[in-house]
């Protein structure tokens, strides 16, 4: 078998990698061991044996080796999973040390798949599980015809049990290594998402989440975690329901309602509509808003952005009752009932019904209208907010960066376009705006921050049972959800956060969801310098100049030129210098320092401090940390040989 490919992160981190094991065997019919040697050695063979693996005694080792000696073993087994530094010891035991022929010692590598990170991303990373019918999940499954390699041939000889040895001959062809796959993942982002779902997910004792970061423009994800509560009650990665879970979305969905509408021109932002006592009855069906009372009359744009279920079911049911099926061609133009071709198997189906099909009421459009009776994956919605984000174009997440062999680069997966413009750029603009309104003045008003401009949507969504609906009172069960990008006004990442059944009654996507989404979305910003807006340099004339800690007088004018503080000090007789700080300038005057005297280094750095006492022959010891606060030898003192001084600094 070749040695499988390893699989990095963006920034080439190791995500997984084939660890080398080791079988060991022993021919105990060889030829060349001869008896006086086996039982003269096989005492020693056997202690150290016991010694090493500490699994069994001496004795038991000894007793297996006589009774597979006496039975003419070709291929005993002795130990398996032995690790690399195990198999060198090995080596230098007695018997073994003399090789293949004379010592019988055979060891077979077998490679284990190991994620050096352990959980993260686990299932994205995924795995491969052995034989026709295995299972072939996430990038190890997708990119296996790269992982694999090519498989070497070997001649083997079957013994007696159907065990087969391989037999080394000139005819052996040498596997080929798999390639290495780089991934658009950064670990230390999918650590921060995890840890942030994790952190909610167990605060409201919920059943699953999932949270997914994406870059805008390219596609690329950033992070993927999928967590789901196991019979233990512990939150691990068992299902990757970011692409494989189809749910009804809720209120995410009015985003490409509205946009629909729109785009046909049968209302604007800022045309009013009455909510009335916040609820209306379409035949057996009412539909609620959460304000109890309703909002009364407001304008499209409000409507989206305190999610009022009434608004958006009365404005579509009005503008498109006997014109439903222009209302579902509109958001099949934007490719929301198709799949996005994914590279990693397992993408959910989405389901938009269309009029006339079986199962089409006369609720439906409403329905549809606030996130129901349609099905999608919170992948699927994630990439039609990113192509909102993106000015229109839609874009097919991606996994994977490259494909490399021992560093060189062969193959750069490209960034698909699914739909070059999904709507028109005046729509795309609307829907951007409307979306900055629910964190401005809407109901993610808890995301909203100085630093930096948030646009997104909440959802709450009641959960369907498969034999019992929705459920009622204490059996209701919600999915929550925020979906959103940042920087508002130049987005550069997009991120969906899922969680479901959330079981403390706080429910809201705002509450439950919202809150993951900032975590990431805060410590993406914190780490990344061009999300930043760049300093504005203050007047140079009113600068007031930085504190200088006294020490060398090249370091200081090297700083001073660097920055462009001013002309440099003019100093004569000393490279070391005492430093003052005034509103225009660094002051400095000579500092001497005489050979064989302990010189003066209170005010001094650390680093200047030890050079000119160990140069001066003193043994130094400092304690905290900062500018040198006291010495505890006087300055001008004689230094005698293995003087020792010690330095207490400003901070402990």
């Amino acid at each position: 078998e070749p040695n499988r490919g390893n699989i990095f992160d963006t920034r080439y981190r190791l995500l997984a990698t084939s660890v080398p094991y080791y079988e060991i065997r022993m021919d105990l019919r060889s030829n060349a061991l001869s008896a006086s040697v086996f039982n003269e050695n096989m005492d020693a063979l056997a202690r150290n044996l016991s010694v090493l693996f500490r699994d069994k005694s001496a004795y038991q080792y000894k007793s297996e080796l006589l009774n597979a000696r006496r039975n003419g073993e070709r291929y005993h087994l002795v130990k398996r999973r032995v690790t690399y530094e195990e198999l060198k010891a090995l080596k230098s035991f007695p018997i073994f040390e003399l090789g293949r022929y004379k010592g019988g010692f055979i060891y077979v590598q077998d490679n284990r798949r190991i994620l050096p990170h352990q959980s993260l991303a686990s299932r994205t990373i995924g795995y491969l599980t052995k034989g026709s019918s295995g299972n072939v999940v996430g990038i190890e499954g997708a990119y296996d015809h790269y992982l694999r390699g090519v498989v070497g041939v070997r001649m083997m000889q079957k013994l007696s049990g159907n065990v087969w040895m391989p037999v080394h001959d000139k005819n052996e062809v040498e596997p080929r290594d798999g390639y290495d796959v780089i991934t658009t993942l950064d670990i230390n982002i999918q650590d921060v998402a995890h840890h942030a779902l994790l952190k909610q997910l167990q605060r409201h004792d919920a059943r699953h989440g999932t949270a997914i970061l994406m870059e805008v423009e390219s596609g690329e994800i950033r992070a993927l975690v999928n967590l789901e509560k196991d019979d233990d009650g512990a939150y691990r990665e068992l299902y990757n329901y970011a692409i494989g879970e189809s749910s009804e979305p809720g209120s995410t969905f009015k985003l490409p309602v509205l946009m629909a509408a729109l785009e046909d021109g049968v209302v604007d932002l800022y045309d009013t509509i009455d909510t009335g006592e916040g609820s209306v009855q379409f035949y057996d069906k009412v539909i609620r808003d959460t304000r109890e009372e309703g909002y009364g009359k407001i304008t499209l744009k409000e409507v989206f952005e305190v999610s009022s279920n009434v608004g958006v079911s009365k404005c579509i049911d009005a503008h498109y009752r006997g014109r439903e099926k222009e209302f579902i061609d509109r958001l099949y133009s934007m490719d929301l009932n198709q799949k996005l071709g994914l590279e990693i198997k397992g993408e959910g189906t989405p389901d938009i019904k269309y009029p006339g099909d079986s199962l089409w009421s006369g609720i439906s459009l409403p329905m549809m209208s606030h996130g129901y009776e349609i099905r999608m994956t919170p992948m699927q919605i994630l990439a039609f907010y990113n192509a909102v984000a993106n000015d229109g174009k839609l874009i097919r997440p991606k996994l994977v960066r490259e494909i490399r062999s021992n560093g060189q680069l062969l193959k750069r997966i490209p960034t698909v376009v699914i739909n070059p413009s999904i709507t028109s750029m005046s729509t795309i603009r609307k829907a951007q705006e409307m979306l900055k309104g629910v964190v401005e003045n809407g109901t993610a008003k808890n995301l909203r921050n100085d630093l930096y401009s948030i646009a997104g949507k909440t959802g709450t969504a009641q959960v369907a049972k498969q034999n019992t609906g929705y459920g009622r009172f204490s059996e209701i069960q919600y999915q929550a959800s925020f979906v959103g990008y940042f920087p508002a006004d130049h987005p550069k990442y997009s991120c969906i956060v899922v969680v479901n059944a959330p079981s403390k009654w706080v429910y809201y996507g705002n509450l439950v969801a919202g809150p993951v989404f900032k975590e990431i979305s805060d410590r993406v910003y914190a780490s990344q310098l061009d999300l930043h807006e760049p300093v504005n340099l203050a007047d140079q004339n009113n600068t007031t100049f930085p504190f200088s800690k006294n020490g060398s007088l090249g370091d200081l004018v090297s700083i001073i030129d660097y920055f462009k503080l001013g002309p440099d000090p003019q100093v004569t007789g000393s490279d070391w210098v005492i430093t003052e700080s005034t509103d225009s300038a660094i002051m400095v005057s000579p500092l001497p320092v005489q050979d064989k005297l302990v010189p003066n280094v209170v005010g001094m750095g650390i680093k200047d401090a030890v050079f000119l006492l160990e140069n001066s022959g003193l043994k130094v010891r400092a304690r905290g940390w900062g500018t040198v606060r006291s010495q505890s030898v006087i300055p001008g003192t004689v230094v005698r040989p293995g003087m020792g001084i010690v330095l207490e600094m400003s901070l402990s």
